[in-house]
């Protein structure tokens, strides 16, 4: 939306909004200087990390590699804190890898910033502008980062498999923080809700006569912008005949993605604790699976069980 109004650039470099991150550094493992020393150093990015780099996660900003470690000294996520903090602080962080060479998921910090570029970009808090930009324009009345005290008994428990059975898991302290509001996690929804998310994507941007993105945009969304990176990325096999597109994983062949249950072209990603969603463009079509337990075979049976439905 905020490209579309010209606000902001996918080729922007994130300092633009967050001056912090000007000058970053990369992580790198001290077995590679002389001396094989533990820990890290680091060395100049090669360049500034951008927006497309954050959206697609090849900016290397906290995502599992040498750097994340000291990313969590210096830039804690602090559950009392905001996000234009926490973005402040991680633009001291070092990176796990120069920026567009590598694929690896940033959920928090990566789209979090995000989060607080759209509130620079926009004027708006970023729940401000979930509410009157998406979530009222869409109908979405169960959508928000904190559940009003009347809907809590509305919500789901956690749950871990054992071979004991099911096992209660504590609401995690980055989904429970009511201050820190970023697009890496913490919001509350309900199926009906993100039913009309993604029948919004579903109809390329409009729903109900309520218009949010241009059908181009929904199709720049759904290309694959990292070349092989994310194929790459994944064990061996996992991802071929995939590839990612701005926060969503792309089904560029089904032929070749036959872990993949999916139509070719198909988008979409999936949660913490076993959720999932995609499109289906081909097929016109949106599946949602909403569950509370993490892992398993579920996405995949789920996946099979709506492709197998189709008939015509």
């Amino acid at each position: 939306m905020l490209v579309e109004e010209g606000k902001v650039r996918l080729s922007d470099p994130v300092s633009r909004f967050i001056p912090e991150f000007k000058d970053t550094q990369v992580a790198m493992p001290r077995s590679n200087a002389p001396g094989g020393e533990d820990g890290i150093y680091t060395v100049p990015a090669d360049r500034e990390i951008t927006v497309h780099d954050l959206i697609t996660h090849t900016s290397g900003l906290v995502s599992g590699g040498a750097g994340s470690e000291a990313a969590s000294r210096i830039a804690p996520r602090k559950l009392t804190g905001t996000v234009a903090d926490w973005a402040a602080a991680l633009g001291a962080a070092p990176l796990d890898f120069q920026p567009g060479t590598r694929w690896a998921y940033s959920g928090l910090a990566g789209i979090d910033t995000l989060g607080r570029i759209v509130e620079v970009a926009s004027g708006l808090t970023f729940d401000e502008f979930l509410r009157l930009r998406i979530f009222e324009p869409l109908g979405m009345k169960d959508t928000a980062f904190n559940v009003p005290d009347e809907s809590m008994p509305r919500v789901v428990t956690l749950y871990s498999r054992t071979p004991d059975g099911l096992e209660h898991r504590p609401v995690p302290e980055w989904v429970a923080t009511r201050t820190l509001h970023g697009g890496g996690g913490g919001l509350w929804s309900t199926a009906e809700d993100y039913l009309q998310f993604a029948q919004m994507l579903v109809n390329r941007g409009e729903l109900n006569g309520t218009r949010l993105l241009g059908p181009r945009t929904v199709d720049l969304m759904a290309a694959n912008h990292v070349g092989d990176l994310y194929a790459e990325a994944g064990r061996v096999g996992g991802r071929a005949g995939k590839g990612f597109g701005l926060t969503v994983d792309v089904v560029l062949d089904a032929a070749v993605a036959r872990e993949d249950h999916r139509s070719t072209g198909s988008f979409g990603w999936s949660g913490a604790f076993g959720t999932t969603f995609w499109v289906d463009p081909r097929e016109e079509m949106t599946a949602i699976l909403m569950v509370q337990t993490p892992g398993g075979p579920l996405r995949a049976d789920f996946q099979n069980a709506v492709l197998q439905a189709i008939v015509d």
